[in-house]
């Protein structure tokens, strides 16, 4: 059974274009959404998803349409082969109940993890070279070296509380354990 999936990101866009598409090659049930491509709750897709069945083919306009991202779709894909569920995407003529459509969302999945390295190791280079600058990312530190030995100091006295040390220094109690810690 071929069942469609239809999504546009705001109301003021028809779904029309997608759901005569979906109709005119013989999807049976239709479930939309109207919501940004990156919003992750899609009430229409986890219906469609829940609804499908082993040997069901979910067909969507585009691929734009079902994934979030690139990784979600294969994802979304994956899922769908494991329960013995094929996909099918007008627009780029894939169809994973094929071989062909396979090699071809292999080919995808492929790609997306090789973006996946390339950007990682970007990160990890550009970290480096910000660290070798002098540079480090994160929240800046909250506690010196200086008040560190000050709270220490307040809290061997018996008469100060953890509390009130934390009121003086401004700051949680949770962020002074934490410091006390390193």
């Amino acid at each position: 059974m071929l069942i469609g999936y239809a999504r546009v990101s705001t109301a003021d866009q028809s779904m029309a274009l997608q759901d005569d598409a979906l109709r005119a090659v013989g999807c049976e049930k239709l479930f939309t959404d109207t919501a940004s491509g990156a919003s992750t709750t899609r009430p229409g897709l986890e219906a469609a998803l829940a609804y499908l069945r082993p040997g069901d083919t979910l067909c969507v306009w585009k691929l734009d349409r079902l994934g979030r991202s690139l990784r979600h779709l294969i994802e979304v894909v994956n899922d769908l082969h494991r329960r013995q569920i094929s996909f099918r995407s007008l627009q780029e003529a894939m169809d994973t109940s094929t071989p062909g459509g396979q090699l071809i969302f292999h080919v995808f999945g492929a790609l997306a993890e090789f973006e996946r390295e390339v950007i990682r190791e970007r990160t990890q280079a550009g970290l480096t070279a910000a660290r070798a600058r002098g540079r480090f990312g994160g929240r800046p530190r909250v506690m010196t070296a200086q008040t560190l030995r000050m709270a220490r100091q307040l809290l061997a006295d018996p008469d100060q509380s953890v509390n009130e040390v934390c009121k003086m220094l401004q700051v949680s109690r949770a962020t002074l354990y934490r410091y006390l810690k390193e």
